[in-house]
């Protein structure tokens, strides 16, 4: 049985909380806790599909590293963000890696008792096609915005993103984001130095801090407006 202090986390979860009392019993008594070390892999690209998985503790990067080394970034999982739920609807290999940042917990669905539950229980395909679909979402408003919108509003836009935990939280309840400017610029296919100016006008305009590997947002409607407008100025 999964710790109550994670069963409370996963009822502020947009997703879990729309889920039937059966199903979230299911995902409580069948869930397994994981903890992935950093730099540890939850899975990589090809893999056979073995669960969903949602983050309880951490962060996880969803993407594909190259062999020669290089990393392409599409989203980082943290509290609490499902993943995984490709290869369980179109039972393929897994499309991407999924790589902790740092030392992570993991709640594992695993999926022979997943799928059992659902060839029971068909009509819960429904809410993995609001996971899916909900992601979904978020990929077509990130390439409308890298043909429509200017810099300042795609890191703006990407920055409310991450806080919404890409539509998993219910609500933005915590304005700090753990990471580095190097991935920021990855996610935005941008020079890191173009992130470094933005981030910096940011900050002078009272609408984030910097530190280390981190971005406090301190005017979380400043940041809404810029990411609609690019500016703060009418």
């Amino acid at each position: 049985m999964l710790d109550p202090i994670y069963i409370r986390h996963l009822q502020q979860n947009a997703w879990f909380s729309q889920l039937t009392e059966p199903f979230q019993q299911f995902v409580i008594e069948h869930g397994k806790k994981l903890v992935i070390e950093k730099n540890a892999a939850v899975f990589h690209a090809q893999d056979q599909f073995d669960g969903v998985y949602g983050v309880l503790e951490g962060s996880i990067s969803l993407g594909y590293i190259d062999v020669n080394g290089n990393e392409a970034i599409a989203a980082i999982a943290e509290p609490i963000m499902w993943f995984g739920e490709i290869s369980l609807i179109d039972n393929q290999p897994r499309s991407h890696d999924a790589i902790a940042l740092k030392k992570s917990v993991v709640l594992q669905i695993p999926g022979e008792p997943l799928k059992e539950f659902l060839l029971k229980n068909p009509y819960y395909w429904y809410y993995f096609a609001l996971l899916t679909s909900q992601k979904l979402r978020y990929v077509f408003l990130e390439q409308i915005a890298i043909q429509t919108q200017t810099i300042s509003q795609r890191l703006a836009q990407r920055l409310l993103f991450i806080l919404e935990g890409y539509g998993n939280r219910a609500a933005i309840n915590d304005l700090n984001i753990q990471i580095s400017q190097d991935q920021l610029a990855n996610m935005l296919t941008v020079s890191r130095q173009t992130v470094n100016q933005e981030l910096n006008h940011f900050e002078k305009q009272g609408v984030i801090q910097l530190g280390f590997k981190k971005i406090q947002v301190i005017d979380l409607n400043k940041l809404k407006l810029l990411s609609k407008k690019g500016t703060l100025i009418d």
